[in-house]
């Protein structure tokens, strides 16, 4: 028979006192663990005896995780009387029992004590894990940060106080941060609602480094409102929640402010200015990366990279009328050196296009070169003595009448050109026959 060798690393995830253990208990394990391998490596080295631990007499309750290959059955648990626990038929009163494609979570409710057996397509290199105090640790955060501000924090886990190097261990546990309200009366966020800032992944993407290290990764991505917050990490495992308080930061509104100088002549462009709180950001450091949306649609990328203690300009082309879009992201440093991403709100401008002027009508004495004169400019003396023009009055005769008039000359013109040119008759009568 082949020898096959299968690791399995115990981990004690919490205090003798919160299993019920004396300190002075020696049965079965120099540690003084709860959960502990039985057998030497060559006894665990034969299928039948292999995944194999013992559970101490004084233990009330033990949660643990078996990782098996993907796609695999649900492990199978051998009591020390030989009777079996599936997941299939387990009851609430013995165990909870939550499982997915590639673990098992089990939680042991007065399990019996004695030697335990795990069956099942475990993996090799795998382990027995209790799970009861796991933690995430994390970097303190910023006292002061700013609304819109996406920054990168790495943490890592632990279990009992030991790290975990077990890479599948990820896929148990859900890692997210969420900042709660202090409901200071000082503050804008007074009464605000919870909100989820972050979630740690190790697994490559993102801001992540290396998939499947260990290290856990989290954006923060700070969309909640200005005013004062209490970080909480939470940690969420098939079996229980645990959630890890920090200390309380002040959220600052985003620091960056942008204006515009519109185009009121023919200079040809709008002059974009973009500033920022000198009291928390070190102006000098400051680096643009922005794009502007045209009305059209059309849309324009720019940065501005060059060190000044003063705000930054940009032109902005003006070719058409409408509403301008500007979206920036800001990289700089505060005051005291720290680095920082700033997401700015998107900033809009309307440009609004002039109206048409309508030409004024020209009068006749206007056309002639004539002067009117206005008779408020004229002198009293020169006004008495100027006749008042009399009305002119409208003509108002009807087109049915001029055309009448017409009709009528043309008619008497007609009988007149008759009688004129009307051939003259000949009289047969009076001429006489010559013979």
């Amino acid at each position: 028979m082949g020898r096959y060798r299968f690791l399995f690393a115990v981990f004690l995830t919490c205090h003798f006192c919160a299993w019920g253990l004396p300190q002075d208990n020696q049965l079965d394990s120099e540690d003084n663990d709860p959960i502990s391998m039985l057998g030497d490596k060559y006894q665990n080295s034969i299928p039948l005896l292999q995944n194999r631990f013992r559970i101490d007499y004084q233990v009330d309750e033990v949660s643990m995780v078996f990782f098996r290959t993907f796609g695999s059955s649900p492990v199978v648990l051998v009591k020390p009387d030989g009777s079996k626990l599936f997941q299939s038929r387990v009851t609430e009163d013995v165990a909870e029992w939550v499982y997915s494609a590639n673990y098992d979570a089990i939680k042991l409710k007065n399990p019996t004590p004695g030697p335990w057996q795990a069956m099942g397509q475990i993996l090799p290199g795998s382990r027995v894990m209790i799970m009861s105090d796991i933690e995430l640790h994390v970097p303190p955060l910023p006292e002061i940060m700013f609304s819109g501000e996406i920054m990168k924090q790495t943490g890592r886990l632990t279990n009992g106080g030991e790290p975990i190097e077990f890479k599948e261990f990820r896929d148990v546990v859900d890692l997210s941060i969420k900042f709660i309200s202090t409901n200071n009366p000082n503050y804008d966020n007074f009464g605000a609602n919870d909100g989820e800032i972050a979630t740690f992944k190790d697994d490559g993407r993102g801001m992540d480094e290396r998939p499947r290290d260990g290290v856990f990764t989290g954006q923060y991505d700070l969309t909640v409102g200005d005013g004062e917050w209490i970080p909480v990490f939470v940690v969420n495992t098939p079996l229980y929640n645990r959630e890890q308080y920090g200390d309380k930061i002040l959220v600052l509104e985003n620091p960056v402010h942008i204006s515009v100088d519109k185009n009121e002549g023919n200079r040809g462009y709008h002059e974009l200015k973009i500033d920022a709180d000198r009291q928390y950001v070190d102006i000098n450091s400051l680096l643009i990366d922005g794009k502007v949306r045209f009305p059209n649609g059309d849309v324009q990328n720019f940065s501005i990279t060059d060190p000044s203690d003063q705000a930054r300009l940009h032109r902005i082309t003006h070719y058409e009328y409408g509403i301008f879009r500007v979206k920036i992201t800001v990289y700089g440093n505060t005051y005291n050196g720290r680095n920082f991403i700033l997401d700015v709100p998107e900033y809009s401008f309307l440009i609004e296009e002039p109206e048409l002027k309508v030409a004024e009508p020209v009068t006749p004495d206007a056309a002639a070169g004539t002067q009117v004169n206005n008779p408020q400019t004229v002198p009293s003396e020169q006004r008495q003595n100027t006749p008042t023009p009399m009305p002119q009055q409208e003509d108002e005769t009807p087109v049915w009448l001029i055309i009448g008039i017409n009709l009528f000359l043309l008619l008497i013109g007609g009988l007149v050109l008759w009688f004129i040119f009307k051939p003259a008759k000949t009289d047969h009568s009076q001429s006489t026959k010559v013979d």
